[in-house]
Parts: structure tokens; sequence; C-alpha cells
């Protein structure tokens, strides 16, 4: 026999949890399945291991939206610490500061680089390439060909897997749109010279520029473990260990016919008035009944997948970074996370914990290759770059988190409209929401905010909000400010012309 709820939510991210938390507000029909049996807050969760906890990749708790920091503080009201943003760029076996410091890139560069960079740029902005399709040609109109190769080219290439010419323009255009190489320097320069002061009204802020951010003391898991007991105390449901088989849309009863299956064995069903779903878009298309007439289009998305090497030390402070960017072609590793300087609770008193994030496909060598073998690598890794030596290392353990980045290739807009079109057309209470749900590389808070005004159009009973335009304007994530006005734009805020949502 089938358990009925108003709302099913498929994934307790983010953008689940946020979904499920905003309607328990107002109705406790409403259940969550997550496919891990241990962990709820999939990307944004926090792994522990003998005593030590890490985040999967960094979670910076910073929003535009005053809505998203309202939530969270609601949520998890006295856990918060204001914690100083430092991060560097590792690359040619020296340091940079990032944001960028004028005169350390000119003493590490040298003088020669450092004139063939601004020769570059002077030459970018004199003769732009006119409509930039890929990645490779968006930087290069911003930067120059050779601060491109320098600063962008192998980090990026790294962590997608592909060449520069073969990812979309819309990914440099919505993570470093903020990013003016011209205003990063002059204020690299004011910083140096002038007293430190605050900005003065209306003065634009460059989005890299932020100093500080809030975060959980002991990781971002400690928000979605708190998001899913308040849930549950309403009298809805968390389930893990649980994954979506088959979705099927009866429309004589207006309802979603919804088959599970558990971690240790057999199935469950349900059904529901409205699914909302965070499960990556290829994977929800394929579970759908009868098969969508998108589904093409859904094989045809891609994922970057991701692990960490978490080396714990037994030494303290190390280094005060939050992370370091890892440009350099002659190591693997793609960044390297200092989770002291996260949250000093998050590690042993007198230890400290580095998570490595090598970045890969599902079934490659890397991904493939056995916990002991990436263990020895890293710890290789860590010391050829200089940060602690091999024999620092006391212990380490693997996590790996497959589909952590939606690919932004030459296609991908073209097969997700493809797939919004059919399923909204067909499915007015299917929603789909956060970064995989919509294969769009949402932070955290834009992800959360797609899953509040689902949250209302479900209880408005139409799509009142148009949640695809959220992030829209790539400088939302540190641009200062607040409301969903600014992540929509006023004139988004108009009630949109779609079916009913009931």
């Amino acid at each position: 026999m089938s358990t009925h709820t108003d709302v099913f939510v498929i994934g307790a991210g983010p953008a689940g949890l946020t979904a499920a938390y905003c309607l328990t507000k107002e109705n406790p029909s409403v259940i969550v399945i997550e496919k891990d049996p241990v962990y709820v807050g999939g990307i944004s969760r926090t792994v522990e291991y003998n005593g030590f906890m890490f985040d999967i990749g960094g979670h910076r708790f910073f929003s535009k939206s005053k809505e998203v920091v309202d939530l969270w503080k609601e949520i998890l009201p006295d856990d918060f610490i204001e914690r100083p943003r430092l991060s560097r760029i590792y690359y040619g076996g020296k340091y940079y500061s990032y944001p960028l410091s004028a005169f350390e890139a000119l003493s590490n560069l040298g003088i020669v680089t450092s004139a063939a960079c601004m020769a570059s740029f002077g030459y970018a902005k004199t003769f732009p390439i006119t409509n930039p399709g890929n990645f490779h040609e968006w930087v290069r109109n911003q930067f120059g060909e050779k601060l491109f190769s320098i600063f962008f080219k192998t980090y990026t290439e790294k962590v997608w897997g592909m060449s520069c010419d073969e990812i979309s323009a819309d990914w440099a255009a919505q993570r470093i749109k903020g990013l003016d190489l011209g205003v990063a320097v002059v204020n690299a320069l004011k910083k140096a010279l002038l007293p430190k002061r605050k900005p003065k009204a209306g003065e634009p802020v460059v989005k890299t520029l932020i100093e500080s951010f809030q975060y959980p003391r002991k990781g971002p898991g400690m928000m979605w473990d708190a998001a899913a007991r308040k849930i549950q105390k309403r009298g809805a449901k968390v389930l893990k260990g649980r994954e979506l088989q088959k979705l099927t849309y009866d429309n004589d009863r207006k309802l979603w016919d919804i088959e599970v299956s558990l971690a240790g064995g057999g199935r469950e069903t349900y059904t529901a008035r409205h699914v909302v779903s965070s499960a990556p878009v290829r994977e929800l298309v394929e579970k759908i009944t009868p098969t969508p007439i998108s589904l093409s289009h859904a094989r045809a998305l891609r994922y970057r997948d991701f692990l960490t090497v978490a080396l714990i030390v037994n030494k303290g402070d190390l280094f005060p970074d939050n992370w370091i960017y890892i440009h350099d072609p002659s190591v693997k590793v793609g960044r390297v996370q200092n989770f002291r300087s996260w949250s000093p609770e998050m590690v042993q008193p007198g230890m400290s914990c580095l998570g490595l994030e090598y970045f890969c496909f599902e079934g490659d060598g890397l991904w493939s290759a056995p916990d002991s073998e990436l263990i020895a690598l890293a710890k290789k890794e860590i010391a050829k770059i200089g940060l602690i030596a091999e024999s620092d290392v006391t212990d380490a353990c693997v996590v790996r988190q497959p589909k952590a980045y939606p690919v932004y290739d030459e296609d991908y807009r073209d097969n997700v409209a493809t797939i919004r079109r059919d399923l909204e057309g067909f499915y007015p209470s299917l929603h789909m929401v956060g970064r995989n749900g919509m294969h769009k590389y949402n932070n955290q808070d834009h992800a959360m905010m797609t899953a509040m005004l689902t949250a209302k159009n479900i209880m408005a009973g139409r799509r009142v909000y148009d949640i695809w335009n959220v992030n829209e304007d790539a400088e939302y994530h540190e641009a200062g400010g607040s409301g969903v006005k600014e992540a929509l734009g006023s004139e988004r805020l108009v009630p949109q012309k779609t079916k009913s949502a009931a």
C-alpha cells in the first residue's frame, strides 16, 4: 500500500531541505528521500572521520539575499562564527594572493612577464573578440591571452577535464564576471598605499574582495542536520538510504506514483500531489514514465565528479588560508582546503586537516584508484608544493562525490531548455530545484533561493516565480544588497503566465 503525501521531495541537499523546511511551516504533509544512508546536506554535508570534520568543497555562508541569510539564522541561530577569507593561487612554484596583489604579482612574474600580461590585456581591450562563444574567448576579452594562460587555463581544465575552447562562455559569465582586472589592480594599489576606509555609498565593489564570511562552527552539515530535525519535528519525514526508481504521473487522479528502493534492499511506494526534485536532471528524466520526449537531451547532459583526500596532520597552524587554488600543471590536485582555517572546532587540538581536491569523471583512473593510491598521491603532491612534509601526515581518508558539477559544454543550454519545456509542459506539478536539479552551477544560497520560491509557488497553487531567473545576474553572489528583487529583477516578481501548478 502506498503512503500518500502532498509534496514528495527527492534529495536532502540544500535545495531539497530548504523546500521542505519552507513548506512544512504551513503543511506537514511532506516526505523527503535521500540516497545517502548516513548524511543529509548533499555536497554541503560535513563528513566526520576519527574526530575530524571536513566540508566537501568548502562552503562559505555569504549571500546577497536577506531572505536566505535570515533563513540560515532561523535554522541555526546560535552556531555561526565569522571567519576571515584568505586564499592564494599556487603557480610555477610560487604563491599569489587572491584577490590580486599588484606588487606581489609583479615580483613573482617578473618585469618581462608582467609587461607581457599588461600588453596582452591592453590588446584584448582594444581588439575584443565579438560575441565570445567559449570560456577561452570570454576570459581572453576580460584579461588578455597571457593572463588567461597563466591564471585560468590550467586550473579550469583541471576542474572540467576538457579544453577551455569546449566550455561555454556562460561558465565564465556566471562565475567570474564581477572580477575586473583594472579595478582589481587599482584596489590592490590603494590597499597597499592608502589607509583602509569603508566604501562610499554607490561605489562598486569587486566581487572577489569580500574579506569575511559566516560559517557554522562544525561545518555546513550542522545547518542541514538542524533543518532535517526541525522538518521532522513539524510532522514531516526525512528518509535516508532511499533512491528514486520510478516516477509516474496519473493525469486522471492528478497524482504522482513513486517507487523507491532502500539501501538495505526492498521497495517503498508513495503517492504525491507535487514532486520537488533536486536529483541530477539526467537521472530524473530517465526514471519518469512514460518516457519523456526529451530523454535524449537529458542523456546528453554531462557532469564532473570530485574526490577529496583528507590528510590528518600532526601540526597545528600550518598556514592561514581557507583554501589554495593549485594552478600548477605539475600536480593533479586542483585545490587544497585547510579546515582548521574554516573552523578550529572541526579539528583536534594541535592538529590540522587538509583536504586535497581532485576533479575527475566517475569511472576514470582517479575515481577508480584504490584509496591507498590516492592517499599516497596526495601526500606526495602536498609535499611537492611545499605545504607540509609527507612524514607530517598521521592518517587519511578518501571521500568521493559523484555529479559534483554540472558541465557547461556548448550544448548544455539547448538541452536544458528542451527538457524544461518538455517537463513543465506536461507535468506542472513537477518542480526542479537546486544545482543538479536545474543543471545550473548554483552556489548554496542560489540553490536555496530556487527552493524557497518553489515552495511559494506550490503554496500559491501556480508558478508565481520563475525560479530559472535566480542567478542569471552573475554578480549576485557577492555584490552586496539584499532581497528576491535583486535575485530575479523586480519585473520578474510579476506572476508568471504559466499553467496552474495545482
